[in-house]
């Protein structure tokens, strides 16, 4: 079966744009005793995906794990449904580092004013305590759209997508 042919990069980043408009909980995977460990959460993306914010619990799972490894990944997919082909839904897959973000810092109001904005069921909980903002700061990206659209980016240049063309063997 022939590969279909790259989409331009303002699609990808438009239909990436599109997924993390529907999509408003991500399954954060964090090392716990260095295996994979994951969790739902609801996640605030940046001006790009380079930059993605989550209000966590210091006493949930996910909290300790990145305290003690901040490496993570943070995966946003399409919801399969009855008629939809499960291999082929799109899906975002994101690597990097998590870090408080404290709220001395000077993006912290804006990114509490913008997290609220788009959860305001969230705001009891920002009087809690052990909830803080985190900030991951993603280095790359893999996106898949359908069959044979898959792209990857790097953090360097977020909205230039490079197509991932199947590896030949020779």
């Amino acid at each position: 079966m022939p590969m279909p042919d790259a989409m331009r990069t303002e699609e990808v980043q438009a239909a990436c744009d599109a997924l993390v408009v529907r999509v408003r909980v991500a399954v954060l995977l964090t090392l716990k005793q260095g295996h994979p460990f994951g969790s739902h959460v609801p996640y605030l993306l940046g001006d790009d995906w380079s930059r993605v914010y989550l209000h966590l619990s210091r006493l949930a799972s996910h909290t300790q794990h990145m305290l003690g490894d901040s490496r993570v990944s943070l995966f946003i997919a399409q919801p399969d449904g009855a008629g939809k082909n499960p291999s082929a839904l799109q899906r975002l897959n994101l690597q990097g580092t998590g870090a408080i973000l404290p709220p001395s810092h000077e993006s912290y109001d804006k990114v509490k004013e913008r997290y609220l904005a788009q959860f305001p069921q969230s705001r009891m909980l920002f009087g809690f305590g052990d909830f803080g903002i985190w900030e991951l700061r993603m280095t790359d990206a893999h996106l898949v759209l359908g069959f044979g659209h898959a792209y990857q980016a790097h953090s360097a240049n977020p909205r230039e997508w490079q197509h991932q063309k199947p590896e030949t063997k020779p």
